[in-house]
């Protein structure tokens, strides 16, 4: 077996292994919209071979780390998901465009509950009118209890 590929137990090559695949979603900065973003982050997982529970763990983070952007968002603008699927891992960024808050608060609940269902997260502030929050997610890494 080769990082290119791999095989299954029914010998039929299974290419995810060594797949690097980017899908970049954008919608309008509404809550409204989230449910289209959930589904899409539940398919991409899913194509991954993510077990239901961390499926269900990036919906919910996605989910989460788009309410903190949005309490932000410059009405009338897009968010837009980056998903970049590298075989084990998902990375997920969204961003929205702001005025005058820069980076999502690290100190609150939101925060907490993103940092609990995935490997690791965090937030970009590229320049002062955008902020992006970044979420990594490998299949079948534990969790710290």
């Amino acid at each position: 077996m080769t990082d290119e590929t791999a095989t299954r137990a029914d010998g039929i090559s299974d290419g995810l292994a060594g797949i690097r695949d980017a899908v970049s979603v954008r919608l309008p900065a509404a809550s409204a919209y989230l449910s289209v973003l959930r589904t899409a982050t539940a398919g991409l997982a899913a194509r991954l071979d993510f077990t239901l529970d961390d499926i269900e763990d990036l919906r919910i983070a996605v989910d989460e780390a788009c309410a903190m952007l949005l309490g932000h968002a410059v009405p009338g603008t897009d968010l837009v998901a980056e998903f970049e699927l590298t075989g084990q891992e998902m990375i997920v960024r969204v961003e929205v465009s702001t005025v005058g808050q820069a980076e999502p608060k690290r100190d609150d609940f939101a925060w907490m509950v993103l940092t609990a269902l995935t490997d690791s997260v965090d937030a970009e502030t590229e320049t002062p009118d955008r902020m992006a929050i970044v979420l990594h997610k490998r299949r079948g890494a534990a969790r710290p209890l």
